[in-house]
């Protein structure tokens, strides 16, 4: 069997089955061309969709890790967003074609933990279920918290009390809907209290879920804690509104970011090829190295040791502390 082959937008898929998950939620099973298959991908690893309206949006992939013959994304409609999930909601159809990224993983699962923690969020729960299912497969302890509105709106929650009741080791399995709580969200510093210290815990959902279980981490003193956002962290303060140049190292060019201008913006106005896809600092599409010079770091991707070490950036928010950036582009 070959690998799928590459375009500019990365790789041809066909649209198998739309399947609708929940309200608002559907899933979507995405099948390479007859003969091919996809490249592999880990636990909690994510694909680009490339859109007919010029879109990018990122998902993470649900289906089981081995498989290279499928992949299953889960795509709800965001009222707020910027129009990428309701154009998919709204268009596509079975059959039709796709451009996909090859998958990247920016939420990694460590498969030899002593202990495994996942916490979901709405939507946030299709990166968190192939994790489930991978350490329920490699009989792991593992305990799982799934938050919804309510049961109704708790995507693929049958798949999961399959799984668990099905498992032969530890894979517990709890729910937190709001509408039997009286509207209140779960207190996460109570479920982690009684977490072994050397977990690793996981969580995926919207920003004030990840903002509490941040807190809640620190609060009991859970230092293995992965985060996966849908969306960019609001900086306390602005970016520095100063013009610097950009040497590239490879392409022996260089260029000169005004003020006021990304750095990805000057990029690609100056014809320098750079993979991005969310222009938000949160898919990690951009991450180029960064040989000199001090970035001005305004992702949600990188931790804060590898900010202070600055041997890569996100080229699409952030930018430059100093006068001179050298790339490795």
């Amino acid at each position: 069997m070959s690998n799928p082959s590459a375009s500019k937008a990365g790789f041809t898929a066909l649209v198998r089955t739309l399947r609708h998950e929940a309200p608002g939620i559907m899933s979507i099973e995405l099948i390479p061309p007859r003969g091919e298959r996809f490249p592999a991908f880990e636990p909690g690893a994510h694909i680009d969709l490339h859109l007919a309206s010029g879109l990018l949006r990122s998902y993470s992939l649900l289906n089981p890790c081995g498989e290279t013959d499928r992949y299953v994304v889960g795509v709800q409609i965001d009222k707020k967003g910027r129009g990428g999930s309701r154009f998919i909601h709204e268009n596509f159809r079975v059959g039709m074609s796709v451009q996909l990224s090859a998958p990247r993983n920016l939420f990694a699962l460590d498969e030899n933990a002593a202990h495994s923690v996942l916490i979901a969020g709405g939507i946030g729960v299709t990166p968190i279920l192939c994790m489930y299912r991978r350490l329920i497969e490699l009989g792991r302890p593992v305990q799982m918290l799934y938050c919804a509105r309510s049961g109704e709106h708790a995507a693929f929650i049958d798949e999961l009390r399959a799984m668990s009741e099905a498992s032969a080791t530890e894979a517990k399995l709890e729910v937190h809907f709001d509408v039997d709580n009286d509207g209140r969200p779960v207190d996460l510093k109570s479920y982690l209290a009684n977490v072994p210290a050397d977990a690793h815990v996981y969580c995926c959902g919207p920003a004030p879920m990840l903002d509490a279980f941040d807190a809640a981490c620190e609060t009991v003193g859970i230092a293995n804690k992965h985060i996966e956002r849908f969306a960019a962290v609001v900086q306390a303060e602005p970016a520095a509104n100063h013009g610097y140049s950009v040497e590239l190292a490879r392409s022996k060019k260089l260029v000169e970011v005004a003020p006021g201008k990304t750095l990805l913006d000057s990029l690609l106005a100056a014809g320098v090829e750079v993979e991005h896809s969310c222009m938000e600092g949160i898919c990690g599409s951009c991450e180029t190295r960064v040989l000199s010079g001090c970035p001005d770091h305004r992702d949600s991707v990188l931790s804060a040791s590898e900010r202070a070490a600055n041997q890569v950036m996100m080229v699409c928010v952030s930018g430059c502390k100093g006068e001179k950036l050298v790339l490795d582009l």
